[in-house]
């Protein structure tokens, strides 16, 4: 079998992701295929933890903004990624991969608290870790998150699944002319204001020099690609090569 470029990695899926085509809730032919992917890289001997955001029932600071308090709506959005980790563990189940979800709220009918110690535990016996509720804080994304999770469980590579196929100068849904990047540093998103993730998020992988690999998810087979060592989509991280 072909040896993978990483052995552990974070994948982060957004909750917009894994509604497909319907844009709301769960589209589940999606998170199968995304499933059917992870399985392939346990298969290889990929160490694989999961964060799942919630934007496809909630966004805390978005859908909250102005009519509850932002505390309150950030709890609601971590509910919301709950409910995302338990259908993506299902999946998972069903394709006969061991996985576990720990959350950053306890909430211990329905999984286990978030242990680093654990977690990395897991990790090592082959199961696939999910995090839901994000960092447990108001105020901090999933996007961050994922970023102190990776750190956390010393994964290698952030991969971060998007609606896009990686970064780019503009918004390509807005600007016709937008480029996208092979490899773009940190110092450069930060500067440019890009929308790779939220300048928390990246100063954080920048700290921590964690490289984050941006791609679609739109197939999930980009996955696998990755770990074979496949060019795609966007890496950001600390310097290019010259």
């Amino acid at each position: 079998m072909e040896e993978p470029t990483y052995k552990r990695v974070l994948l982060k899926l957004s909750g917009e992701a894994l509604a497909g085509e319907r844009h709301f809730g769960l589209d589940f032919e999606t998170i199968g295929r995304v499933c059917d992917a992870v399985k392939e890289a346990a298969a290889m001997g990929v160490q694989v933890g999961i964060v799942v955001g919630g934007g496809n029932f909630w966004r805390g600071a978005k859908d909250g903004g102005g009519r509850m308090e932002r505390t309150r709506a950030d709890h609601m959005g971590m509910l919301a990624t709950t409910m995302n980790c338990l259908a993506v563990a299902e999946a998972l189940e069903q394709r006969e991969v061991p996985v576990r979800v720990q959350t950053a709220l306890e909430m211990p009918a329905v999984a286990e608290p978030y242990v680093r110690a654990k977690a990395v535990n897991h990790l090592e016996k082959g199961r696939v870790v999910v995090f839901g509720c994000g960092t447990g804080n108001p105020f901090f994304s999933t996007d961050t998150a994922a970023v102190l999770r990776a750190a956390e469980i010393g994964a290698e590579v952030i991969l971060l699944a998007k609606n896009v196929d990686g970064v780019y100068s503009a918004d390509p849904n807005k600007d016709p002319d937008a480029v996208r990047y092979d490899a773009i540093t940190y110092d450069d998103v930060l500067a440019q204001r890009l929308a790779v993730m939220d300048s928390t998020a990246t100063s954080l992988a920048m700290d921590n020099h964690i490289p984050v690999q941006v791609f679609a998810l739109k197939d999930p087979g980009n996955i696998l690609r990755v770990l074979r060592g496949e060019k795609i989509g966007t890496i950001v991280k600390e310097e290019l090569a010259q």
